[in-house]
């Protein structure tokens, strides 16, 4: 047996402050608290509310393989998503003076990713599994706008 020294034991995280990833890893280990929302739509990912407060928003995501996201960013919010189960896809794009640079991540369950205001990705379920993952924005969710890439014009807004 031990003694701990008064204020060494970590407290629980005040939501108002913690990263974006803090949240999403927490959300993703409380399963019971979100399987019975689960939904798969054949047509296009689906999406649902899991929390929203002044300081930031929570949402569960589903996609059956092949779904994806447009090329976007999140209307200046920074977040963070974390894979509950399957595969997912991720790619970067960075619009640099000799062009776009694009980078490909590869996610497996239990790994998440981070993204700042002028983050441009798409997420895709290129596996053979439906997936989910659990995001979370800050400050909310704002309108995400849609970009193309390409070598001649770079990164642009649609």
């Amino acid at each position: 047996m031990f003694a701990v020294p008064p204020n060494t034991v970590a407290v629980p995280a005040n939501r108002a402050i913690a990263h974006p990833v803090r949240i999403a890893r927490e959300l993703a280990a409380a399963r019971s608290s979100w399987a019975h929302l689960v939904r798969y739509d054949p047509e296009q990912r689906w999406f649902g509310l899991l929390e929203r407060t002044e300081e930031h928003e929570a949402w569960l995501l589903t996609w059956l393989p092949g779904q994806h996201t447009e090329l976007h960013d999140h209307g200046g919010a920074t977040g963070a998503f974390t894979l509950v189960s399957g595969e997912l896809s991720e790619r970067v794009i960075q619009d640099r003076d000799a062009g776009p640079v694009e980078t490909l991540h590869s996610l497996v369950e239990g790994q998440s990713r981070v993204f700042g205001p002028n983050y441009i990705h798409q997420v895709r379920n290129e596996g053979q599994d439906p997936a989910i993952s659990i995001h979370v924005y800050r400050p909310v969710r704002a309108p995400m706008r849609v970009y193309r890439s390409n070598s001649y014009e770079g990164v642009r807004p649609l």
